[in-house]
Order: C-alpha cells, then structure tokens, then sequence
C-alpha cells in the first residue's frame, strides 16, 4: 500500500478489457446481493486490493479471477485512469478509489468461475460493449466518463498522467 491509499477504505484495481473489435467487457451486477434484479449496473474486470499487494499484481489477479485470463501484470502497463470518493455499499462504507489499467487482446472466451460469494451472488451477466454502444446507452455504466476514455485508448492515445473520471456515487 503506498501513501496515497493509507486514507482510503478500499482500493480497488480495475481492467479495461478491450478486444480486437475495440468491445470493451463489462460485468452486469446487481447493486446488492438482495436487490432486485431490475437494480443494477455495468461495471469493469476488478476489484480491492488485498493488504501489501502491488496495484499491478491485484489488477492481474482480478483479470485472473474474474474472466480466466491470465496474464503477466508487466503486460497491463501503468494506470490511465482513476476515481474516488466516499460511498455506502452497504457492506462497506469510507473512502473508495478506483484505478484502471487497459488491456488489448484479440479474443477470450470469459470464464466466472473464480468470482468469490459476494460477486457470484451479486453476477447478473456480462458482455462485450462497442464504443458507440457505450456511448449510447442510457444503462447506468461505471465509472462515469468511461465512453470518452475508451474512444481515445482504443485509437492509441494513452494518457501520460492517469484521466481522473467523475466519481459516480
């Protein structure tokens, strides 16, 4: 854990998953394990890292974990966008922060079966998102500002210094 996490609760390492047809994978996920169905939302590969592990090494273990790739987490490169702020999960409550690596693949057939019991009960589905799908949807997709962002990753614009994306709790 570095200085600039000893302040927040959770800080989770996220992967924009993109493959050779620029579709960026999203998880469909319910806001809770008992809500409703009808009450959910899209979000990207990832999740906490756990105490002493590297930003990197968890993103890799959540790519892992999470869709089966497995991957060296040299391959993710360096972090292009970040979000933060405090929310109520019900479960956990504080100071959140979110950072993102991006991935390129050709294709991967995702496999959930390394979810842990909080992700498997609250999985609805999952699949792979077009820019202009993304762009056009009036589902409610986290983080916020992710369409732009992946409009200027998939065209090879990688930011120098991490995008800070609105904090969407």
């Amino acid at each position: 854990m570095t200085k600039s996490q000893a302040s927040e609760i959770r800080v989770s390492a996220r992967v924009l998953l993109v493959d050779a047809q620029n579709r960026l994978l999203l998880f469909q996920t319910k806001t809770a394990p008992d809500a409703p169905e009808a009450d959910t939302l899209w979000i990207t590969v990832g999740g906490g890292v756990e105490p002493g592990e590297d930003l990197v090494v968890a993103a890799a273990r959540e790519l892992r974990e999470e869709t089966g790739l497995d991957v060296a987490p040299a391959t993710l490169g360096g972090v292009v966008a970040t979000t933060g702020g405090p929310a109520d999960l019900g479960w956990l409550s504080g100071v959140f922060r979110d950072d993102f690596f991006f991935l390129r693949i050709d294709a991967h057939e995702v496999d959930i079966s390394g979810f842990e019991d909080l992700e498997a009960s609250t999985y609805v589905g999952h699949r792979w998102w077009t820019l202009d799908e993304l762009a056009e949807t009036d589902e409610r997709i986290v983080p916020y500002g992710l369409a732009e962002l992946m409009r200027d990753l998939t065209a090879g614009r990688i930011p120098a210094e991490p995008v800070r994306l609105p904090w969407h709790h």
